[in-house]
């Protein structure tokens, strides 16, 4: 029995706004979409900037167990699909024995992908830059946000989309992101690589991100030594930024023909 369910993670410095036009495409096409936002994200873009305080309490165990509780009470295991960040959520999920199958679109590495590229550690230097940013909600400026997420839009399609979706985001889960890596034991974002019970995997890298190159998914890519399926598909000119590009609807019609035909 295929899938009658997607359930959409966004990632950092957005919200569940962000995945707007591929909620009604999918809809249109008979899905029931979920596009939970993380504990405390049930406000709106506009209310959160006025109170980053949630997004500094928010942390990933939370997010996970949130989502998590959504996709146990379904009748029916969802395709999973997670931009940046939550495209390291998706694996987490996956890993928990979650969904009938995930895509990972420009995402973020789970614990243990050591590479960073220097375009990806100046898309994130506004928060790593200080220590102190751990307990804070870090913003992007409208020109950090052109070289992070939307470098091949236009300025006046990037400074739109920068209205309409950008927050700040948890400075202490992307300081404790990168110093998994150089801690004892797993961390909070773990997934084991070795997981033959785990649903079918798709990366999806746009070849001009910035802040999450299509390195990083071919590295995360190679960590899995599953049997299950496990596959990267990069698509020529897109940014980070991807689900809101000229273009979008190819992606999201191939990676829903891709997760359909893999579900599990």
């Amino acid at each position: 029995m295929e899938p009658d369910t997607i359930v959409l993670v966004h990632g950092f410095w957005v919200t569940p706004r962000s995945w707007e036009h591929w909620i009604s495409h999918y809809e249109a096409k008979g899905y029931r979409v979920i596009a939970p936002g993380y504990p405390g994200f049930e406000i709106e873009v506009e209310g959160l900037r006025e109170n980053p305080q949630v997004i500094v309490d928010v942390t990933v165990p939370a997010i996970i167990e949130k989502i998590e509780k959504i996709i146990r009470g379904l009748d029916r295991a969802p395709i999973i699909m997670g931009h940046s960040a939550g495209g390291a959520f998706t694996q987490i999920l996956l890993d928990h024995g979650l969904g009938a199958a995930g895509v990972a679109l420009n995402s973020a590495p789970t614990e243990g992908v050591r590479v960073v590229p220097l375009s990806q550690v100046r898309s994130t230097l506004p928060v790593l830059k200080n220590p102190a940013n751990r307990h804070r909600a870090v913003g992007l400026t409208l020109e950090q946000w052109r070289y992070a997420f939307t470098n091949t839009f236009s300025d006046e399609e990037s400074a739109a989309l920068y209205e309409r979706y950008h927050v700040p985001a948890n400075g202490g889960i992307l300081w404790g992101s990168v110093l998994a890596n150089f801690q004892p034991g797993p961390q909070e974002t773990y997934v084991d690589y070795a997981n033959d019970a785990r649903a079918p995997l798709l990366f999806v890298s746009g070849s001009e991100d910035h802040i999450m190159p299509p390195a990083v998914q071919r590295s995360n890519l190679k960590h899995y030594r599953s049997t299950t399926v496990t596959e990267h598909r990069e698509y020529d000119g897109y940014a980070h930024l991807l689900p809101a590009q000229q273009g979008w609807e190819r992606i999201a019609d191939d990676v829903l023909a891709w997760a359909v035909e893999h579900a599990r």
